[in-house]
């Protein structure tokens, strides 16, 4: 089988875990600081907050944003469901917004005429989840200007972008956001096993998500509502979480780090080989902003059902019987049944469900050669075609 995502590993991540393994600490030590560092500096942010997972770091950021009851979180119903969840675990109503069809990520221009609708209602989010699918970012410009007009915050989730630049920065530098949040699990661009790390400009925000992060406990003195009793005292001033990354987890993606690039490099010649090979089949392949270079997490390509004469799921257990590692991304979570039991339906966002009846994300990953993507191009055309 050739999966559709794979980590690598090699001799220098093992050796830097390893070393983390023989050492003073196993969490809370020095190394998860560097990545953090190292990971800001890279996407030339000011700070970064590491955590367990991407959905930790979603959740803080809701929080330091002050989501909470009474407010709105909007995103694409294009995502994992965690890009929706975060705003139910602060107590918050979700809505979504479809998506362009060029791009599949959230459409400003809907999204433009869903705020003028709820400006009229009295409904405006306090947060919008602007998810840069498959690792092509939003169009970030337009959303940031519509949050200055209607009062909105922004969180990037780029799980699936880093490496990636909007309008020649990097994806995570702030510009046009609050927060940026990464991913780090296995099939992600680097790993850390699990993990994920949010990263800001604002240093108060940091500050806040890093002590959400960790029970919401201080030891500053300067935050405490009375007196420390001694050296050894701490307070907990917020109601937080145990979200802290390891320093195993931190020393492992420290190392993938010094090859990210690389890594986004080789993925953009995977898709643009797959341009290629796949140019006379009756498929739609991605489309790419000029303003932006994606990091290519996935590489997702729309069926043309009518001209193929099958469904999507024969396509599917036809490649998948081949050895193929195809898989779907993402089932319209507005169409999952807790949020059906919330009153969404079929039907609310069309391109959203568009989208997701053609789609099938082919195998996409580092160590992938040629040879394996002419096989899963040949799998292909022998569904599609012969």
């Amino acid at each position: 089988m050739i999966p559709y995502g794979r980590q690598d590993i090699d001799r220098s991540d093992i050796d830097a875990v390893l070393e983390v393994l023989q050492s003073d600490f196993l969490t809370q030590g020095p190394v998860v600081p560097r990545f953090e560092q190292a990971v800001a500096d890279y996407c030339g942010a000011g700070h970064g907050v590491a955590v367990n997972s991407a959905t930790s770091a979603l959740h803080i950021a809701c929080r330091a944003l002050g989501l909470g009851e009474g407010d709105w979180l909007w995103t694409t119903p294009i995502t994992f469901v965690a890009s929706a969840n975060c705003g139910l675990y602060c107590g918050a109503q979700v809505d979504f917004v479809d998506i362009d069809p060029q791009t599949y990520n959230l459409s400003p221009e809907k999204l433009a005429e869903k705020l003028e609708q709820a400006k009229q209602e009295d409904r405006l989010p306090k947060v919008l989840v602007a998810v840069h699918l498959c690792g092509q970012p939003c169009d970030m410009q337009a959303i940031h200007a519509l949050s200055q007009h209607y009062g909105f915050r922004i969180i990037e989730d780029a799980s699936h972008a880093i490496g990636g630049k909007y309008r020649g920065e990097s994806i995570g530098s702030g510009r046009y956001s609050d927060v940026t949040i990464f991913s780090f699990h296995p099939v992600k661009i680097i790993t850390t096993g699990e993990g994920g790390i949010a990263v800001t400009n604002d240093a108060a925000l940091a500050e806040t998500m890093a002590r959400l992060r960790s029970h919401g406990i201080t030891r500053d003195s300067a935050r405490m509502t009375h007196e420390p009793d001694g050296p050894w005292y701490y307070q907990q001033i917020d109601l937080g979480y145990n979200y802290r990354m390891t320093e195993m987890q931190a020393a492992l993606g420290l190392s993938q780090l010094q090859r990210l690039d690389r890594y986004v490099a080789r993925r953009n010649e995977l898709a643009e080989r797959y341009d290629r090979k796949l140019a006379d089949l009756p498929v739609i392949t991605p489309w790419q902003h000029p303003d932006s270079e994606s990091g290519w997490h996935l590489y997702v390509i729309r069926l043309q059902l009518d001209k193929i004469k099958q469904s999507r799921r024969a396509v599917f257990e036809s490649l998948r019987d081949q050895g193929i590692g195809v898989n779907i991304h993402y089932i319209p979570v507005h169409t999952q049944p807790w949020y059906r039991a919330m009153g969404f339906e079929p039907g609310d966002y069309p391109q959203a469900e568009r989208y997701y009846a053609e789609v099938i994300s082919l195998p996409m990953f580092p160590t992938m050669n040629e040879s394996q993507q002419d096989q899963v191009v040949a799998a292909l055309e022998e569904v599609l075609i012969k």
